[in-house]
């Protein structure tokens, strides 16, 4: 990643896909085999466990909550099934409610997708926004940015390679036997999966990004211009190596004009939006990205 002038980008940008896949839309099979053959790079999946129906926390984009959010797929579940089916296409949360999980059951879970796709996952991670899901799963909303991170450290203790104890505000867990691994190596401070976190910028993201991620993970893509210089001055002053910080626009809605501006920003990677729709309309879709790749 480069925030100033040069850039190390090399067309072509690796694009991958995001997709709310439910119980009405394409099958993980079906499109984890089509994006493989089409040469997409990933296929990252959002999380939802549940939506209150009495619900009075709004919908961050405005408007009613579209239906797909209560219909989500179980994204460990999804992706395991296209993990299965293809060899290279990389997989990915996008984003894991990592607030809303027993940390030790999502270490394994994450761990051996890991394990079993040959290294092919990406830990999304963010800090919801529906703070009704998030009360049902025990959370306390003013706390939760903590929450994650605590977890995070936990989840890091069970992938150490050897058994490693770790005591929290939040959690704690003893020094353990626990296989698999994930496949990837550690990274700096970063043991586990590639792990990019997800929210809007600002200090105290910037600061947990640099702590324990390999990068950002930001929905929409906009203002970046103004805010890489930001989490490019968190990340050194965290002692990390600024080539290897990684920014992958989340769920763009995708033009030539953006990609080549994200291009010129050093982002080697976009995930596009695709419709939570059934196979044939997600295929068309497909057909029209077919230019970016």
């Amino acid at each position: 990643m480069d925030s100033g002038g040069g850039t190390r980008y090399r067309w072509p940008m690796r694009i991958a896909v995001t997709i709310f896949l439910t119980d009405e839309t394409i099958t993980p099979v079906r499109l984890a085999r089509e994006l493989e053959q089409r040469g997409f790079a990933g296929l990252y999946l959002p999380e939802h466990t549940h939506i209150p129906a009495e619900r009075t926390t709004p919908y961050p984009a405005g408007g009613d909550l579209p239906p797909e959010y209560g219909r989500t797929l179980d994204p460990f579940v999804a992706l395991g099934q296209a993990a299965a089916v293809t060899e290279r296409l990389g997989l990915g949360t996008g984003i894991t409610l990592v607030a809303q999980h027993d940390p030790i059951d999502l270490a394994k879970q994450i761990a051996t997708l890991d394990h079993l796709s040959g290294g092919r996952f990406t830990l999304g991670l963010g800090y919801g926004w529906n703070v009704e899901e998030a009360a049902d799963h025990g959370v306390t909303w003013r706390t939760r940015r903590e929450l994650v991170r605590d977890r995070m450290a936990l989840m890091r203790a069970l992938w150490s390679p050897e058994p490693t104890s770790y005591t929290g505000e939040f959690g704690s867990v003893r020094a353990s036997l626990a296989h698999p691994k994930p496949v990837q190596k550690p990274r700096g401070p970063v043991v586990g999966p590639r792990t990019l976190v997800g929210g809007a910028a600002g200090p105290k993201l910037f600061a947990h990004i640099a702590e324990y991620a390999d990068g950002w993970l930001p929905i929409g893509g906009r203002g970046l211009t103004e805010s890489l210089p930001a989490l490019c001055s968190a990340w050194a002053d965290a002692g990390r190596d600024p080539a290897a910080l990684q920014v992958v626009p989340y769920a763009v809605q995708p033009t030539s004009g953006k990609l080549a501006h994200y291009a010129d920003l050093g982002i080697e990677e976009v995930v596009v939006q695709l419709p939570p729709a059934g196979e044939a309309e997600v295929l068309r879709a497909l057909d029209s990205y077919a230019a970016l790749l």
